[in-house]
């Protein structure tokens, strides 16, 4: 697993999360979990044409904000997911 920090400014909020990146995923587990102050709070999962969508949502976090997340995730993986 390789983590890295992501930080995000919404709704006048300053948010950090740590992504976790789990190389071996299925249907039973998401690629990337994302936590807060060391609470899962979500988690993503990459299609085949290389866009995450969220796969869980257990913090109840904003649509708006993971969408935000997502896009944070994507940027540190500019040349795509290896989704095996």
């Amino acid at each position: 697993m390789d983590n890295f920090p992501v930080t995000i400014s919404h709704d006048k909020e300053i948010h950090s999360f740590e992504v976790g990146e789990y190389l071996h995923h299925d249907g039973e587990r998401c690629k990337y979990r994302v936590f807060e102050d060391g609470r899962f709070v979500a988690s993503f999962e990459p299609d085949e044409h290389q866009y995450l969508h969220i796969c869980q949502n257990p913090g109840s976090l904003k649509e708006e904000l993971l969408h935000l997340l997502a896009d944070q995730i994507e940027a540190h993986h500019p040349q795509g997911f290896n989704i095996t």
